[in-house]
């Protein structure tokens, strides 16, 4: 399969999609695909094209392969845990309306234990939770809001019984839950950020994108941020250079921009 119409594809399919492929490391990003058009048959990049073209719901497939479409509430609960017991009533000494970001919010588990945690922590406050993805599909399941056991299994059954209606094998979260989240599609690496924000949290979004891309990021995430607000990272995304962007380091995957 030639550069060129590797190139021809990254172009076609960010025409089509708004993915830029140039943001995300090739080698890995052409062996994931590899694979995929392998799985379909497909003769080289162009006639996968083709295929994503001529089949709408290998389309959609592609595009959750892409945008790593796995996650559950509580994800990582020790870092939760650090979260709800640390670093939220850390950021509620400086303001006790809080408006924090989950960037790449996929199915909207991360947002909705936000809003879980922080009705626990202050029941009569309600803080602005942003949430975002790149993926209308994803946010159309956020929205509505239904899980299954796996993506639940982090959630203790007292909040469980608290915060879920269970039937038909799915547990949907409470109407007040929902209104706490302001849903919305965005692109990381193209649309404009907003700002003010105590709390953002981008984790295992960036794990193929390029170091460029990474850094160009968490420069516009820093920027973002009040001062003395945090970003959450994931587990397998320490920013090395984080005091060069302008962070100070505060707990593990936890940085804070200085007051």
């Amino acid at each position: 399969m030639s550069d060129k119409d590797w190139a021809l594809f990254k172009q076609k399919l960010h025409t089509k999609s708004g993915i830029n492929l140039n943001d995300y490391k090739p080698a890995q990003m052409q062996r994931r695909i590899g694979n995929m058009m392998s799985r379909h048959g497909a003769s080289g990049y162009l006639d996968f094209f083709s295929k994503l073209e001529a089949n709408p719901k290998l389309y959609k497939d592609f595009i959750d392969f892409l945008t790593i479409n796995v996650t559950e509430f509580f994800r990582t609960p020790e870092k939760f845990d650090e979260l709800e017991k640390r670093v939220v009533p850390d950021l509620l000494k400086q303001s006790a309306k809080l408006s924090i970001w989950s960037a790449g919010c996929s199915i909207g588990a991360e947002p909705y234990s936000l809003a879980i945690m922080l009705n626990e922590l202050t029941p009569h406050i309600k803080h602005r939770i942003l949430a975002t993805d790149l993926d209308v599909e994803m946010l159309a399941k956020a929205k509505q809001g239904s899980y299954t056991a796996n993506e639940l299994k982090n959630i203790p059954p007292a909040r469980l019984k608290k915060y879920f209606a269970q039937a038909d094998g799915l547990a949907t979260i409470s109407d007040d839950i929902k209104a706490r989240i302001d849903f919305q599609r965005h692109n990381l690496l193209v649309d404009k950020f907003e700002t003010g924000f105590d709390l953002i949290l981008c984790r295992n979004v960036v794990i193929y994108f390029t170091e460029e891309a990474k850094e160009g990021l968490y420069r516009r995430f820093f920027a973002a941020l009040k001062p003395g607000g945090v970003l959450f990272v994931g587990g397998t995304e320490a920013i090395l250079n984080f005091r060069e962007i302008g962070f100070n380091h505060y707990l593990p995957f936890f940085y804070r921009k200085p007051l």
